[in-house]
C-alpha cells in the first residue's frame, strides 16, 4: 500500500512530462494533422528580435501572443473546451450564436426582425422604395427589370423555438412595412420570408435546417427555380430551367450546419436529415439567357454556387454590395474600383436580395445610388 501511494506522484509526473513532451513536439514540427478551427482568424506572427523590442516589453507581449496562437494541438483543446460548455451547460464560445429551444441556433439579428426592435420607422422604408420604384421606372424605359427579393429569416421561419429570455413584445416589423410600400407602389418583389412559412407545413422536406443561419439547401433550389419563372413572366421570355429528379436525404451539410460548424465542437451535434437534388438544367437550345446582376447578403451564395451560367448569359454578384463575386475568388475587387453605372447597364436583369435581418440596410447603398445615377437627374 506504502508504495502504491508513493507510485501515484511518479505517474502522474510522468503523465504531465509526456503531454508537456506531446505538445512541444507538435508545436515545433506539427507531425500531428489537426483540424483547423472554422471561421476567421488572424493569427499572431512572430517578432523579430531586437533589444529595442526587448527593453520596450513589445517583444515578451508579442511572443506571448504568438504563443498562444501556435501551441501544440491549440484547436483540438479549444475544441474540446467548446464541447464541453455545449454539452454539459447548452452555452457558446461563439459570441454571436443563441441556443434555442431544443438546441435551435439563431442570430440575434434574426430575432430583432421577428418583434421589430430593429424597426427603422416609415419614413426611412418609405424613402428607400420611393427610389427604388423611380430607379424600377429608369430601368423599364432603358429595357432592364429590377427586382426585390426577399429570402426567409431563422426567426421568422422557426419563432416557436426562439430562448423564452428572447422574448419580446412584437411591434411594427421592418418587412411589414416593406410589403406595405411594394404592393402600394407596384414594385417588383418575389416574397420568400412569406412563401416559405406558409409551406412549412405543407413541405415533404425541411425548408430550414436547424444548425445552420441560412435557407437550407433544397430551399435554395426551390428559390432558384421560382426566380426563373418570375423573370420569364416578368420578361415575357422563355429560359432554361432548373429541375431535379432525384432527391437524396442526408446528414446537414452544403451549408446546413454552418452555425454548428462556427462553433468549433469536437463531435458535430446530430440533427435531422436534409433534403438535397440532385440538380440538372435544361438545354438552352432555343432559349433566352438574360444576364443578371445580384445585390445580396449571404443568402444568395447558395444560389451563386448552383451553376448559374446555364441559366443566365453572365451573372455577377455584389456582396453586400461591396465585394464583387466570382472576381474576389481570385483577386480583391470591390465596387469602389468600377464605374457602377456603366455596370448596371450591362445587366438585364438586377435582383436585390436580403432577409429579414439586413432590412434596416436593405439595398447597403445601392437602392440610393441608382436613384442619383439614373433618376434625380430628371
Amino acid at each position: 500500500m506504502q508504495n502504491r501511494k508513493k507510485l501515484i506522484p511518479a505517474i502522474l509526473l510522468i503523465i504531465l512530462t509526456s503531454l508537456f513532451a506531446l505538445h512541444f513536439i507538435q508545436y515545433q514540427f506539427k507531425w500531428i494533422k489537426v483540424k483547423p478551427l472554422d471561421g476567421y482568424y488572424i493569427d499572431a506572427e512572430k517578432i523579430k528580435f531586437s533589444w529595442k523590442n526587448w527593453f520596450s516589453g513589445s517583444y515578451r507581449e508579442a511572443e506571448d501572443e504568438y504563443l498562444n496562437d501556435h501551441f501544440g494541438f491549440r484547436s483540438f483543446f479549444i475544441r474540446i473546451n467548446h464541447q464541453l460548455r455545449f454539452s454539459l451547460f447548452n452555452k457558446v464560445k461563439t459570441a454571436w450564436v443563441i441556443v434555442g429551444k431544443s438546441n435551435y441556433l439563431y442570430e440575434h439579428n434574426y430575432i430583432k426582425a421577428v418583434y421589430g426592435t430593429d424597426f427603422i420607422g416609415h419614413d426611412s422604408i418609405a424613402t428607400r422604395m420611393y427610389k427604388f420604384r423611380a430607379l424600377q421606372d429608369a430601368l423599364d424605359h432603358l429595357g432592364k427589370k429590377i427586382i426585390i427579393v426577399f429570402a426567409s429569416g431563422k426567426g421568422s421561419f422557426y419563432p416557436e423555438y426562439i430562448p423564452d429570455n428572447y422574448y419580446d413584445e412584437r411591434g411594427i416589423t421592418n418587412i411589414e412595412v416593406y410589403r406595405h410600400y411594394i404592393e402600394k407602389w407596384k414594385i417588383n418583389c418575389i416574397d420568400f420570408n412569406q412563401y416559405f412559412i406558409d409551406l412549412k407545413e405543407k413541405s415533404p422536406y425541411s425548408l430550414y435546417p436547424q444548425y445552420g443561419i441560412h435557407w437550407s439547401h433544397y430551399s435554395t433550389c426551390l428559390a432558384t427555380d421560382s426566380i426563373v419563372r418570375y423573370i420569364e413572366k416578368l420578361c415575357d421570355i422563355e429560359m432554361p430551367r432548373i429541375y431535379w429528379e432525384k432527391i437524396n436525404l442526408d446528414w446537414p451539410q452544403k451549408g446546413d450546419n454552418d452555425i454548428s460548424e462556427a462553433m468549433n465542437l469536437l463531435f458535430p451535434p446530430r440533427s435531422f436529415k436534409m433534403a438535397y437534388p440532385e440538380i440538372k438544367f435544361e438545354s438552352d437550345s432555343g432559349k433566352t439567357k438574360p444576364s443578371l446582376l445580384v445585390v445580396a447578403d449571404s443568402f444568395y451564395r447558395g444560389i451563386f454556387d448552383l451553376e448559374l451560367d446555364n441559366l443566365f448569359s453572365h451573372h455577377r454578384f455584389w456582396y453586400y454590395n461591396k465585394e464583387i463575386y466570382p472576381e474576389c475568388f481570385h483577386s480583391w475587387l470591390t465596387t469602389d474600383d468600377i464605374n457602377v453605372q456603366e455596370e448596371i447597364l450591362k445587366y438585364d436583369i438586377i435582383i436585390i436580395l436580403g432577409t429579414d435581418a439586413t432590412l434596416p440596410d436593405f439595398g447597403w447603398g445601392f437602392i440610393e445610388n441608382g436613384y442619383n445615377l439614373f433618376c434625380s437627374q430628371k
